[in-house]
Parts: C-alpha cells; sequence; structure tokens
C-alpha cells in the first residue's frame, strides 16, 4: 500500500524543463505545443483536384448538349454589325465609347497591369494572408469587387447584351434596327461651362483634372488617417500612400466618366491638339 502512494506521487510531479537541475521544480507543468497548420498535399491540393474533376465534367456535358454560338464563315467584303471583339476584349471595346483610343486602349490597360503588380508593394496589412476575412480587408476586398465586378464584368455584359449594330444602345427588349440613326450630341465638358476659346477650354480641363486629384488625394489622406490612425500612414509611407491614391482615383475616374457620358453627353474633359482626356 506504502508503495502504490509512493509511486502515485511521483506520476504526479511535473516534468522538468530542459537544462533545468535535477530536482528543480519548474512551478508548472509543461505543455507541448499545439499545431494549428496544416499541408498544402494533400488536405489543399486533393480538394482543388476534385473541384478541377467536377468543373470539366459540367464544361463537357454542357458542350455536348449546348451547341457553340457560331456564325456564317467570315466574308472578306460584308463587315458584321456590330463588329465586336471577344467577350474578354469587349469591356475595352466598351470604354472606347468614353475615352479617347489612346487612353483606352493603352493607358488604362497599363494602369490595370501596373496596379497588379505593385500589390505586394502597397499591401502590409498581414492580416488575412492565408485564409480568407472580411473584417480585416474590408478596403482591399471593396476595392477589388468595384473594381472587378463594378467596371470589368459590367462593361463586358454592356458590350455582349446592350451593344447593337452601329454600337449603339439596345435595351434587352429592344429589337436590333440596323437603320438606327443616333444624334450625335455629346460635348466637351468646358463647352458645358461656357468655354468657346481654344486654350481656355484646355486649360480649364486641366484645372478640373488637377483639383480631382489633388482633392481626392487630401481626402483619401484624411479618411485613412481618421480610420487607421496616423502612426499607420507613417508606418505605410507617402510612397506606398502616393500609389494607391493615384490607381484608387483613376478607377472612380473612370466611373464618373462613364456617369457624365451617360447623363450629360460629356465626351472629354480635357482637350488639347496632343491628347484629349
Amino acid at each position: 500500500m506504502a508503495e502504490t502512494k509512493v509511486a502515485a506521487q511521483v506520476g504526479a510531479q511535473p516534468k522538468q524543463a530542459v537544462g533545468a537541475k535535477p530536482g528543480a521544480s519548474t512551478g508548472a507543468p509543461v505543455r507541448k505545443a499545439v499545431e494549428d497548420k496544416v499541408h498544402t498535399w494533400p488536405h489543399l491540393v486533393r480538394i482543388e483536384f476534385l473541384c478541377a474533376l467536377l468543373v470539366i465534367a459540367f464544361m463537357l456535358a454542357w458542350s455536348i448538349l449546348v451547341d457553340a454560338p457560331l456564325e456564317e464563315p467570315a466574308a472578306p467584303t460584308r463587315t458584321p454589325n456590330p463588329s465586336k471583339a471577344p467577350w474578354y476584349f469587349l469591356g475595352l471595346q466598351e470604354i472606347l465609347v468614353y475615352f479617347d483610343p489612346w487612353h483606352a486602349g493603352v493607358v488604362i490597360p497599363a494602369l490595370i497591369i501596373l496596379g497588379l503588380m505593385v500589390l505586394p508593394y502597397i499591401d502590409i496589412n498581414p492580416k488575412g494572408n492565408g485564409y480568407y476575412t472580411f473584417a480585416e480587408r474590408k478596403f482591399e476586398i471593396l476595392t477589388f469587387f468595384v473594381g472587378f465586378h463594378m467596371l470589368w464584368i459590367v462593361l463586358i455584359v454592356i458590350g455582349t447584351f446592350l451593344r447593337g449594330p452601329g454600337w449603339n444602345w439596345f435595351w434587352p427588349w429592344v429589337p436590333w434596327d440596323t437603320h438606327k440613326v443616333v444624334a450625335m450630341t455629346a460635348v466637351d465638358l468646358p463647352y458645358l461651362f461656357g468655354f468657346r476659346d481654344y486654350w481656355a477650354s484646355a486649360a480649364f480641363g486641366l484645372a478640373v483634372i488637377v483639383t480631382y486629384f489633388a482633392g481626392g488625394t487630401a481626402l483619401m489622406y484624411a479618411w485613412i488617417v481618421r480610420t487607421k490612425s496616423r502612426a499607420f500612414m507613417r508606418r505605410w509611407g507617402m510612397a506606398r500612400f502616393g500609389l494607391t491614391s493615384f490607381l484608387f482615383l483613376n478607377m472612380i475616374a473612370i466611373v464618373l466618366k462613364l456617369l457624365l457620358r451617360q447623363a450629360f453627353n460629356v465626351k472629354y474633359i480635357m482637350v488639347t491638339p496632343w491628347i484629349n482626356v
């Protein structure tokens, strides 16, 4: 009986820490660290592989049951009306309605590529890496939603379903009329404000653009300081902030330009002999 009590007392003693002297007590039992990570293989790769198989099976069944929307063979003497780019380029083709060709075809795609390239540099928020969280990354997720879904996807939908012969706007319930004539009433923004002189109009348009970027940057700075604090702004740095503000304001400018064209038939904001914006 005595031997049993001694064995129980010995087994109840806490384990000694590594490097501690024999007989020294640590004061608390040593707990084993809990592993909170899982390996990519096989946990993630297995799920991705199963999803890929399901998507392939769905696409295979769809391709068997639904015919591809092919048209008659192309004729070099007969241009289809409307002539539409592939669906993934219809967003750029739709932007051509609202911007100068050099801006819609060169500047805007370059800014999109630049924004994707600098994302790892301007994003210093470590929370949410490797897992999805909206609470910690509201601004990032909402920016992606506005830029991709509300701009790119909406422009593709407009170009696919709402643009008919002559690239005119046709609602889904309106039949396409190849003889539809739309009055070209688009005017430049300085003209609406009474400017008739060429250089005065260009100066007014430049002032509007400079005011938009300067005022937008100041408002964005004040909003970030209010929501994140000045310590975050100092840690983020003015270079990252300036680049983020420039890209974000350019994205919002596309929305504003689309609204100006649809609501007030504004074609350009600044007109010069070299560039039009």
